[in-house]
């Protein structure tokens, strides 16, 4: 099939704000049009976007389903998502209607480990309640049993996926004195092992069962929707801790929680929730969760490389060359 022919200044729509200088440099190299409002688009809007453009930069919170995309003109081609993840773009339909899709992997990778290892180290010492006390006034002095927690050396994280973000959560927590359990389709090599200290289960259900934390690292796709199902979170011990900065729909969250209600594990923390920015009221009433606002990755230096990644995207792409982030192959 013909190439499409690809504009020498594309059409750029972003759907929200960007840092500063990046919607500079945007403005400068392309015909780029901006979210001013920063309101996030609904359906028609983005139906409205993509077919107005040759490029639209979406984030995460945008849906690109499949008929949205079959709907698109032939003009748009290149979807240059403003972050790693693309389990909110439908791969498949941007494949039939050859559209290419990017993204900006390894970027926020520090990032989100260290809010992950801020959240390991969070739950058990209970920092949000602490922190709560003393903002409420209802702090009355030191005491030897007051505002107890469990100390994380010596106890074992459990992290499931061991990608970019798992290794670098995996090399915080060693340095914490936790033992590294790990569960991954595959097994990493025997030196990466070796220097993570980390401990392969092929099966997920033994780590949840042998675990005193457990981290979600692993992307959203569909083997690992649901995952973290009802039965699988009851296999976890009364004590353990459940870490979750990767995608909320990895968890079956109403059985978690249940879970967390009925006092059957120790606590949880929580970056990311089924339906944000909606919470679950009954996560808002519980003392042992701490709750983040998705921001993992909220730094301004990854946001700065984020965008530098699409930008780069973009110009390969509009050069007539193969995207370095191209998520889709074979259509340059």
């Amino acid at each position: 099939m013909a190439k499409k022919p690809r504009p020498a200044k594309p059409r750029v729509i972003v759907t929200r704000r960007l840092p500063p200088n990046v919607e500079a440099r945007m403005a400068e190299l392309f015909d780029t049009s901006f979210n001013v409002g920063d309101v996030p688009m609904d359906r028609p809007a983005l139906s409205r976007a993509m077919g107005q453009c040759d490029v639209l930069v979406p984030c995460i919170s945008d849906q690109i389903d499949g008929a949205l995309i079959a709907a698109a003109p032939e003009r748009l081609q290149l979807i240059a998502s403003f972050g790693s993840g693309v389990d909110h773009i439908d791969l498949c339909a941007a494949r039939e209607k050859r559209i290419i899709v990017t993204n900006t992997p390894g970027v926020l990778t520090e990032d989100t480990a260290d809010m992950t290892m801020a959240l390991i180290l969070s739950v058990p010492r209970r920092l949000a309640e602490g922190e709560k006390l003393v903002r409420t006034g209802e702090w009355r002095g030191w005491s030897p049993s007051g505002m107890l927690g469990h100390r994380i050396s010596g106890k074992r994280l459990g992290i499931v996926g061991m990608g970019r973000i798992g290794r670098a959560v995996a090399s915080r927590a060693r340095a914490f004195g936790l033992s590294i359990a790990y569960h991954n389709r595959h097994r990493l090599p025997f030196e990466v092992e070796q220097e993570l200290g980390a401990v392969w289960y092929p099966d997920l259900d033994g780590l949840l069962g042998e675990c005193d934390v457990v981290s979600i690292n692993c992307p959203l796709n569909a083997d690992s929707r649901g995952m973290i199902s009802a039965r699988r979170i009851a296999l976890m011990r009364p004590d353990a801790y459940l870490i979750n900065t990767s995608r909320a729909e990895i968890t079956d969250e109403p059985a978690l929680i249940a879970a967390l209600e009925e006092g059957r594990i120790g606590g949880a923390g929580l970056d990311v929730y089924t339906h944000e920015p909606a919470i679950d009221l009954r996560l808002l009433s519980l003392s042992n969760v701490v709750l983040l606002p998705h921001m993992g990755s909220a730094t301004f230096e990854g946001r700065d490389a984020t965008g530098a990644r699409v930008i780069a995207n973009i110009r390969t792409w509009a050069d007539g060359h193969r995207p370095p982030n191209q998520v889709l192959e074979g259509w340059i």
